[in-house]
């Protein structure tokens, strides 16, 4: 039995969500994400890429999650910080991650989660943000396709395209109801 099915299997657990968080402007409203995330009865933890960690209030989630923000890989050794995952949350999801995700580069702790993610078997649901002329580059629709083949489930929306300063209308909730709703719902 792998450990993420034991772990999900313990009385009083709550199932565990990674919020894979990337350098966009909206980041810095993930609050509202792991709000929703723990009223919707997730335990929460958050990878953040290297570029992305700096777009977040790194106590605050912290106090939010009670847990550590992980950005960079642990040394031989030193205790998981988290539990492994009973899902995963990419948002925002960035062109840059997108890209190197479904191409099969794990140069950061983010990506490497995500690329392991397939083999594991975790639901991975992912919100873009990406703006309009780069989602119009031919290597993003690729991208997309591959990911979605290989299970991702992905918000149908248009990229999000805020302007600058705007993220009240990023929809935080919707990553959630992806994987919720998904053709292998994780059970909650």
């Amino acid at each position: 039995m792998s450990q993420q099915s034991e772990r999900s299997d313990q009385p009083g657990r709550k199932p565990f969500l990674y919020v894979v968080v990337c350098a966009a402007g909206v980041a810095r409203d993930v609050d509202r994400l792991l709000v929703a995330a723990r009223e919707a009865g997730w335990d929460v933890g958050v990878v953040a890429t290297p570029q992305g960690l700096g777009f977040l209030d790194a106590a605050a989630v912290e106090a939010r999650t009670g847990y550590p923000i992980r950005s960079g890989w642990r040394a031989p050794g030193d205790p998981r910080p988290f539990p492994d995952p009973d899902a995963i949350a990419v948002a925002p999801a960035t062109f840059n991650t997108i890209n190197k995700w479904a191409a099969g580069i794990a140069d950061t702790l983010a990506l490497g989660i995500l690329c392991e993610a397939y083999g594991l078997g975790v639901p991975t649901a992912v919100l873009p943000a990406v703006n309009s002329h780069l989602a119009q580059h031919p290597a993003y629709a690729e991208s997309l396709a591959r990911l979605r083949s290989m299970g991702v489930r992905i918000s149908t929306g248009a990229p999000h395209t805020p302007r600058s300063g705007d993220t009240a209308d990023f929809p935080w909730e919707e990553v959630l109801e992806l994987l919720a709703h998904g053709p292998d719902s994780t059970a909650r």
